[in-house]
């Protein structure tokens, strides 16, 4: 029940927290509750998706593509993640995840989402990648079409070293996942 009341709560927070700009920053707010920890009494690695999953679609919300993928029958999926812990977050300690799309290449977006303490440090950076399925064309919608029909006139970055390591790894790991590899 927590994902959908978190969930919920970042909906409703959505439109005081103004549209969603390229480039800028989703920050929400957390606290680790008992329904989140392990038996080391600190977040849970699966809270860490779930949360950085809130933090994608607080993104995608205010930048108007829910609304976007629904009238054209288009849906954001998930291609991967990869996660990387250096600070635990213990039970009823506050927290932000913090949201961001880094950039895309082709029909992915890479996106990051770090998880801050209370004094600023990292506890932990999920870095994702991800796109949109058109399910009429069947097939990936290329990211600068989404962009241009959002009526932003933004060019990504190039990926940067630690993002094309990632992308490659990803890639391989799903040609293994299909059998390919």
């Amino acid at each position: 029940m927590y994902v959908w009341l978190r969930l919920a709560r970042m909906m409703a927070t959505a439109r005081s927290r103004g549209p969603y700009r390229l480039g800028e920053e989703s920050r929400l707010s957390f606290r680790c509750l008992p329904s989140d920890i392990d038996s080391n009494l600190h977040l849970n690695n699966a809270r860490y998706m779930m949360l950085a999953d809130v933090g994608r679609i607080d993104i995608f919300a205010r930048a108007g593509l829910i609304a976007m993928a629904r009238k054209r029958r288009w849906a954001p999926m998930m291609g991967g993640l990869q996660a990387v812990y250096v600070r635990e977050i213990r039970l009823w300690k506050r927290f932000d995840v913090v949201s961001t799309l880094e950039t895309w290449e082709d029909t992915q977006v890479i996106g990051r989402h770090r998880f801050e303490l209370e004094d600023g440090r990292t506890a932990a950076v999920v870095m994702t990648t991800a796109g949109v399925y058109d399910f009429a064309g069947r097939r990936f919608v290329p990211i600068d079409d989404i962009v241009a029909l959002l009526g932003v006139s933004v060019r990504p970055r190039p990926p940067s070293a630690q993002e094309r390591a990632f992308m490659a790894s990803h890639a391989g790991l799903r040609r293994l996942a299909k059998g390919e590899g």
